[in-house]
């Protein structure tokens, strides 16, 4: 009778030991899952203007634009004149696609879609279907000998 005792308790504990293994196997799996599908919220500060540079920043003076990060979103800055500037989201509004300023055209163009602005931000060619949001750009005096600085802010 102890064989038969001693084969039950064997068998349940192997029984317990791979239900427990499995439940531990499926905890592991399912668990990142799930935070995955559902992440934390995070706030996110707002940003109400933000420094872009000096006027006389090299890739500004070079390119005539430059992409400046504005809380989590991309702004870019283009300078049109010696003291002149716009400012527009520099994201696409058909896909998000980045812009770029093209100089020589004078055009904000994606190069995604071949979606084209004008330097107002209206859309107008391409598959954009709304026009950039616009940004509003002051120069700030530097003070004692330093030069101006550019400060991009929401309209």
């Amino acid at each position: 009778m102890e064989s038969k005792n001693a084969g039950v308790g064997r068998r349940s504990f192997t029984n317990w030991f791979l239900g427990l293994s499995l439940g531990g196997l499926m905890t592991s799996i399912v668990y990142p899952v799930f935070r995955f599908m559902s992440p934390p919220d995070v706030p996110e500060a707002a940003t109400n203007e933000v420094e872009a540079g000096p006027v006389n920043d090299p890739e500004l003076v070079e390119k005539g634009f430059k992409i400046v990060r504005f809380g989590a979103e991309p702004v870019l800055l283009v300078q049109l004149g010696q003291k002149e500037y716009r400012a527009f989201a520099a994201t696409c509004t058909h896909l998000d696609c980045i812009v770029e300023y093209q100089k020589g055209d004078q055009r904000i163009w994606c190069n995604c879609h071949n979606g084209e602005y004008d330097l107002n931000g209206r859309n107008v060619a391409g598959p954009p279907p709304k026009p950039l949001e616009v940004f509003a750009v002051n120069l700030v005096n530097g003070g004692s000998g330093q030069p101006e600085t550019i400060v991009i802010s929401r309209s």
